[in-house]
């Protein structure tokens, strides 16, 4: 696809995304679409609003009639076309820093959209095929004030409240002024919780952090943990769809030890999960203790949602499913990565152990991410051009399904172009941090090179 990555479309505002790409893009789909109805829903970014003005107009321009949500999180707006049985454009960069946005498309079924379905509505856009209304048929909007409302009340019926309550946990949220600041500290109350914010303004700009919950941006969330003896932190990106911990002792918990410790909580023997190809050891272990398959996919939540729907027509069970960087399915609940019941399904688990000892058996691997940004598409070819040589001459079997992993046993990296921004990624997983240092800058190294080179 030329159009939309692993998660949708991104980019900068006013240069890769803009309002007239927007229209043409809400155009397209309401098109391919063919439905009287369609949501659009937005997070807390300051051009969000601009960027729903643009898909409302393009939408209204063939003929469909919108439900504004306003601000939600991504997996509210996924709900809600699950009840309403309607479609939806959803303004959103995710974790993206604030000068970005982008348009994510959710299906009527309450799942996003297909790699097929997307190519569809890119082969409109691309060759601007719309079906443009008369004048006295174009497309009316009514703003809907209650999705989040309705979001949290699902919430709160599919979690084991009074396990949660029982245990008077004392909770750290950080929603980095996304849209989970409009939801998530008033669930976790109603389940029990005591609640202590930081960055939980919704904001566009992201003042107290950037948007990505790393640990490099979650310093006060560690500083709020343990100044209030906390039982666990919690902290959301920017359209809420992810959930990263801190422990007890104030301790960033990385997301493929989290990832680890839910499916070692909620898989069973024969049941199948499914990660990309960037997955952690930790999760092959855990598949292996169990008794259960694991399924690797190209990055990206698109490429998890597809396979995860093969499986189920193949009759498998996929309980729990995801990447280790926070986003976690529960396939079972709603096939969306859900960053308030990820952080309920966690603390189920809290409720009965503190959060460090939870996640114990999965510390003992290091990961290492380089990014390595480019200027231009001659920068992006030579730096794959690169990649390519670099795993020909290792000393392992690469794995193509996306970029080239290389494993070594105690060891692996994985160098792949990113879907939602110009950069190539580079990851490293070790038993110890300067083995995985080592394979991620030998690798970035020879892609400096040949950028230099150019």
């Amino acid at each position: 696809m030329k159009l939309f990555g692993s998660s949708g479309t991104r980019g900068v505002v006013g240069e890769s995304l803009t309002p007239e790409f927007v229209l043409r893009v809400a155009k397209a789909a309401g098109t391919v679409w063919n439905t009287d109805r369609v949501a659009i829903a937005r997070d807390t970014r300051t051009t969000g609003e601009m960027f729903v003005n643009a898909a409302s107009s393009g939408l209204a321009s063939v003929g469909v009639d919108v439900d504004d949500l306003g601000v939600v999180p991504t997996p509210a707006a996924v709900r809600y076309c699950e009840t309403e049985e309607i479609p939806a454009v959803v303004i959103t960069a995710s974790h993206n820093p604030p000068e970005f946005n982008g348009v994510k498309l959710v299906g009527d079924d309450g799942v996003e959209l297909s790699v097929e379905q997307l190519e569809r509505i890119e082969d409109h856009i691309l060759a601007e095929e719309f079906d443009v209304s008369r004048w006295d048929d174009v497309g009316s909007v009514q703003h809907i004030e209650t999705a989040n409302d309705d979001y949290r009340e699902e919430l709160l019926a599919n979690i084991d409240r009074d396990a949660i309550a029982d245990a008077n946990l004392t909770v750290a949220l950080d929603p980095g002024h996304g849209a989970g600041s409009l939801v998530s500290p008033d669930f976790l109350r109603e389940l029990g919780c005591e609640v202590r914010t930081v960055n939980a303004q919704p904001d566009g700009h992201f003042p107290g952090r950037e948007s990505e919950p790393v640990p490099e941006n979650l310093r006060d969330l560690e500083r709020l943990v343990r100044a209030t003896d906390a039982d666990v932190g919690i902290a959301h990106d920017g359209d809420a769809d992810r959930a990263i911990f801190v422990d007890e002792h104030g301790e960033v918990i990385s997301g493929e030890a989290s990832l680890a410790a839910l499916a070692a909580a909620f898989l069973e023997p024969g049941d199948v999960t499914v990660s990309a190809v960037n997955v952690s050891q930790r999760l092959v272990d855990v598949c292996e203790e169990v008794g259960a398959d694991l399924e690797l996919t190209p990055i990206g939540a698109t490429n998890l949602i597809t396979r995860i729907r093969e499986l189920w027509r193949e009759g498998e069970n996929v309980p729990v499913a995801g990447e280790g960087n926070g986003g976690v399915f529960f396939p079972n609940y709603r096939l969306v990565r859900d960053g308030a019941y990820i952080a309920a399904k966690f603390l189920e688990l809290v409720a009965e152990r503190p959060a460090s000892e939870i996640v114990a058996p999965y510390q003992d691997y290091h990961n290492v991410r380089i990014n390595l940004s480019y200027d231009s598409d001659d920068e992006l070819e030579a730096m794959l051009h690169a990649a390519a040589e670099y795993a020909e001459s290792a000393d392992a079997t690469p794995n193509t399904t996306d970029g080239y992993r290389l494993d070594y046993g105690d060891a692996w990296v994985l160098v792949r172009p990113s879907g939602t921004e110009p950069k190539v990624r580079i990851y490293a997983e070790g038993h110890t941090e300067e083995r995985a240092t080592e394979l991620a800058e030998e690798a970035a190294d020879a892609l400096r090179a040949a950028v230099d080179e150019l």
